[in-house]
């Protein structure tokens, strides 16, 4: 009977403890001597789907030796590779601004005055494409029958994207390998400056990529496969973006303008060549870098036109319908551009890292990583004093890094900012895994196994706050794209999540495994 009355004692101090808010103590692990049934600890979905996440991670990231080194599929970026980077500050201004007169005129007139494009890309909002300072805006504005309510530095988002298209198309073009191109936009989506990072390629070469003009060239069919000159992409005023002709259908192409010089000359081959008789015998062919990127007949109203002896300035090349014509419209307009940017740039700072130094940022990266696992293995023993908890804890944190490496390495850069990131989630998930194990393992006593979900349950609460709030936090890091942070909060945030959804619950079931013995 006194048995009896002491067993219930001790279960309802315990459930008090439990549900008391008290200092937790560090906990050592007091519990029996029957062994864990490896195959249910195995078999449970938790553990096996970590299991088959980190074999398929060190398929995917494939260590191999080559040339004495260890090679992995990792992508590197530019802090651990040669290479060098330029960020270059776009030369435009989006100004806010009233006006009295019709949208149209007040664009046209405030073009005209300037003499540069300017682009109408909100309600009351332009981008005027040129480098002017706030007294020249103010008074060009006011000028075209306006006043300014403010003027930011930079370009529109949209204009921001068909900028970075069109880098990443040449870059790409001319094989550059690991190349990047972020947009460094603001919260109001205003883009200032971009940088292009480009791994294995020196500063002189990346300044001659960047800045180098691609050979555009408009030639027309003779006879065979002989051709005759038309004219250069220097006489192409100005391109459109992929649109829809007539609007509303599903015919896409893109507009273009050419110089005065350009539509005579365009004018006068066309006769002179047969492109106006005999549109189907004599295409036009369009050919950057001596590629052809465009080859079409001119269309029955244009050589009329032509033959009657008008300049055409305004041309539409017709690309198809479908999506097959959209992507097509995408690729001719970068192509008509020959890389040539809607803006002009400059460059606003510049750098390079050598190949001696790239290598010695990725062994201290290493290195780093090794000291910080093998010191949260060292805290965590001197807590628990307890191999049996402390190397579960240890191997899931490992568990999570390559899978979370497994999967960076589809979708972003390895540099010193995500490995940051990487050193970053390895202590906050073992923060984590000693959450679970204080809960559990309240004051010193194994629970029995009503109470350890319960606790189990409160630990995973906890988590999950933490893990939103960290979330919550990163994501604007992702959203303004500052360039290396967003790779930190990327990896921050997928550890996170890989953490919560995958390694946390099936470290639940390894250190229940445990503690029932």
């Amino acid at each position: 009977m006194k048995k009896e009355k002491k067993e219930k004692r001790i279960a309802r101090r315990e459930s008090e403890a439990d549900s008391s808010p008290g200092t937790r103590s560090a906990a050592t692990y007091t519990g029996g001597s029957r062994g864990i049934d490896w195959k249910a600890l195995l078999t449970d979905w938790r553990v096996a789907l970590v299991i088959v996440l980190v074999l398929a991670s060190v398929i995917a990231i494939y260590p191999h030796p080559e040339n004495g080194k260890i090679e992995t599929n990792l992508q590197y970026g530019l802090d651990l590779n040669e290479g060098a980077w330029l960020q270059l500050e776009l030369q435009a201004e989006v100004v806010t601004f009233e006006t009295t007169a019709k949208v149209s005129d007040f664009v046209q007139a405030l073009s005209k005055d300037l003499d540069t494009d300017v682009e109408l890309v909100g309600p009351n909002q332009v981008e005027i494409r040129k480098a002017l300072t706030e007294d020249e805006v103010r008074e060009a504005v006011k000028k075209a029958g306006g006043s300014v309510v403010s003027i930011q530095q930079g370009v529109s988002k949209t204009t921001a994207e068909d900028i970075k298209r069109i880098l990443e198309n040449k870059i790409n073009s001319l094989g550059t390998r690991d190349a990047k191109v972020n947009t460094l936009s603001g919260i109001t989506g205003i883009t200032r400056y971009i940088r292009i990072e480009m791994a294995g390629v020196d500063m002189n070469t990346a300044q001659d990529l960047v800045g180098k003009q691609g050979k555009f060239e408009i030639r027309i069919i003779t006879t065979g496969n002989s051709s005759e000159h038309v004219l250069f992409g220097d006489q192409i005023t100005s391109v459109g973006m992929p649109a829809q002709e007539p609007p509303g259908s599903n015919h896409w192409g893109v507009g273009f303008t050419l110089s005065e010089s350009g539509a005579t000359a365009f004018r006068e081959s066309a006769v002179r060549f047969g492109a106006v008789s005999d549109p189907d015998n004599h295409h036009l062919v369009m050919l950057l870098d001596n590629q052809t990127v465009y080859d079409a007949p001119l269309s029955s109203d244009l050589a009329a036109q032509l033959r009657s002896g008008q300049n055409v300035r305004q041309l539409f090349a017709s690309t198809g319908a479908g999506q097959s014509g959209q992507d097509a419209a995408t690729t001719l307009e970068i192509h008509l551009r020959a890389g040539a940017l809607p803006v002009d740039v400059k460059v606003a700072g510049s750098g390079s890292v050598s190949a001696a130094l790239g290598d010695h940022f990725k062994t201290m990266s290493l290195l780093a990583a090794l000291i910080a696992v093998i010191t949260v293995g060292f805290v965590v023993y001197y807590r628990y004093r307890e191999p049996s908890i402390v190397l579960p804890m240890v191997l899931t944190n490992l568990a999570e890094m390559v899978i979370l490496l497994g999967i960076v390495r589809f979708i972003i850069q390895l540099d010193l900012a995500t490995i940051a990131g990487l050193i970053a989630v390895l202590g906050t998930g073992i923060d984590q895994l000693i959450i679970i194990t204080d809960e559990i393992l309240h004051e010193g006593r194994v629970p029995s196994p009503n109470l350890y979900l319960k606790r189990l349950a409160r630990a995973l609460g906890i988590i999950l706050a933490s893990a939103a709030t960290v979330v919550v936090a990163m994501v604007p890091l992702v959203l303004m794209d500052l360039s290396t942070l967003r790779g930190f909060a990327i990896v921050t945030i997928l550890g996170v999540l890989i953490g919560v959804l995958i390694t946390r619950p099936a470290y639940g079931r390894i250190i229940m495994a445990i503690l029932s013995r």
